[in-house]
């Protein structure tokens, strides 16, 4: 029987759901209104909003309508949404703590990774005795020297930013590595004709020549230290978008794992979205 002045709590989280598709559709209204130039953006708008509605009304119908799954592990779309916006100053609070973490360790990999690389791509010897040893220490996954980093470090704070970077500084080091051996003989033939110094070279010529080999390592390093960040969150941390989800899981709280799960999704497109701004900018030269 239904508490008098209070609605039952379905009717509460079908209000939810409704609300979050009439967020949705706002949403593509805004994104064609500011892509009304361009054919293929209003079609990708189009295609990715289709896609979320069928998925949350295929979640709505299997979880709640015909009982497939057991609710207990995969809640309703409608009480998930009520969470996530209930959770909002918690997952605020989380990703802070996280992104320290991240821009630590990330920031560190790019300011040794890349001038160690020029440096050595750009001596042939130092590069034939340096490129086997990527082979090897390269493919190690970052995740294996959790306990031991925890075991060295004085802090899970240390330890966590000493994982975030071995995870991003192979693949930034390797892609410039690889770039500087590799950059076209003509640039360097170009170089040497006007009496480039060697640090202008390298700094002024070689890098800028070099920055497609960089961003790409510089973004798979991003998503692998994302990677690695939220593994460590759930196995040491007390905070953090990662002990997020292990904590609730623990308790069997699966709406808030879930809307967890949903959180960490929009913050990883969020960030790649960033990057990619970004790169535009930085090789705005190529289009």
């Amino acid at each position: 029987m239904a508490v008098p002045g209070k609605r039952p709590v379905a009717d509460i989280h079908t209000w939810h759901l409704a609300g979050f598709l009439l967020f949705v559709e706002a949403l593509y209204g805004a994104s064609v209104l500011c892509r009304a130039r361009s054919e293929m953006k209003r079609r990708s708008a189009t295609d990715l909003t289709a896609i979320v509605l069928a998925g949350i009304i295929l979640w709505e119908l299997t979880t709640s309508k015909l009982d497939l799954f057991e609710r207990l592990i995969f809640p309703v779309p409608g009480k998930v949404i009520a969470v996530f916006i209930e959770e909002i100053p918690m997952f605020m609070k989380c990703l802070a703590s996280s992104l320290q973490l991240l821009g630590a360790g990330f920031s560190l990999a790019l300011v040794t990774a890349i001038p160690l690389a020029l440096l050595i791509g750009w001596r042939k010897r130092l590069f034939a005795v340096v490129n086997p040893m990527t082979k090897v220490l390269g493919p190690i996954p970052p995740i294996v020297y959790i306990p031991y980093s925890i075991a060295i470090f004085p802090t899970f704070k240390c330890s966590s930013i000493f994982i975030i970077f071995i995870g991003a500084f192979w693949p930034i080091f390797i892609n410039t590595l690889n770039g500087t051996f590799n950059i076209e003989p003509k640039i360097i033939d170009s170089a040497r004709v006007l009496n480039v110094r060697e640090k202008t070279l390298l700094f002024r010529i070689i890098l800028p020549a070099i920055l497609p080999a960089i961003i790409s390592g510089a973004t798979l390093g991003l998503v692998f230290s994302f990677i690695l960040l939220t593994a460590a969150e759930m196995i040491g941390s007390s905070s953090g978008l990662g002990w997020y989800v292990k904590y609730f899981s623990d308790f069997a709280d699966y709406p808030r794992v879930v809307a967890g799960i949903i959180f960490i999704g929009m913050v990883v497109t969020a960030i790649t979205f960033f990057f990619e701004m970004i790169e535009k900018k930085l090789l705005r030269w190529r289009s």
